[in-house]
């Protein structure tokens, strides 16, 4: 059965965007200072393994916020593996490339997991992530935290139900030896233990 891990870089005090964000600020006032990592995706190192690593998901589910925010990613997030995008209302038009809008985040699970066989599907997105956790949905978190606090924007884990939910940590990787500080990030990955479904909503 094919894994669920929601997968996104956030501030050491939770923020994964500043504030403001919207169409003409995708990660918002000060946001894109969390990204400072990918400058070395593409160099041998910690930070280019867990990015190449992500690159070989097989599926992507995003919210519909988030989705829309990225441009839509051109309707090809990478490699033409399917997108599934969680949203309150399907849209009139016809998706691009090899987007499905889906309404619910049980359904969005299971039509994900069926796609990547004994593969990954990575998460982004608040949004889409919260909702998966609050339907029991998500079997890992691969979080890379930046040394960093942006004090305000939006958070990774509001929304969610009042069971706890425990978590494994099963890898940590840091890049402390990185030359430059503002590239620090100290990639996480952690197994959803336990975790209580709830009843609730797909995001916009």
């Amino acid at each position: 059965m094919g894994t669920i891990r929601v997968d996104m870089t956030m501030s050491l005090d939770g923020y994964i965007a500043g504030p403001d964000d919207g169409p003409d600020a995708p990660m918002g006032v000060g946001g894109f200072r969390l990204f400072n990592w990918l400058d070395k995706r593409n160099d041998p190192g910690p930070s280019g393994e867990v990015y190449a690593e992500g690159l070989a998901t097989r599926a992507l589910i995003s919210g519909r916020r988030t989705y829309e925010l990225a441009g839509r990613w051109g309707g090809d997030h990478h490699d033409g593996v399917p997108i599934f995008v969680l949203t309150h209302e399907v849209p009139d038009e016809t998706p691009p490339g090899t987007v499905r809008y889906v309404t619910d985040a049980t359904e969005c699970a299971a039509q994900a997991r069926a796609a990547v066989g004994d593969g990954v599907a990575m998460v982004h997105g608040a949004g889409a992530a919260q909702a998966l956790l609050r339907a029991g949905e998500v079997d890992e978190l691969d979080l890379h935290v930046v040394p960093v606090l942006l004090t305000r924007g939006r958070r990774l884990f509001d929304h969610l139900t009042a069971e706890h939910v425990e978590l494994e940590l099963v890898r940590q990787i840091r890049t402390h030896d990185v030359d430059d500080p503002g590239q620090h990030v100290l990639h996480l990955r952690y197994r959803i233990a336990h975790a209580t479904p709830g009843r609730y909503p797909a995001p916009r």
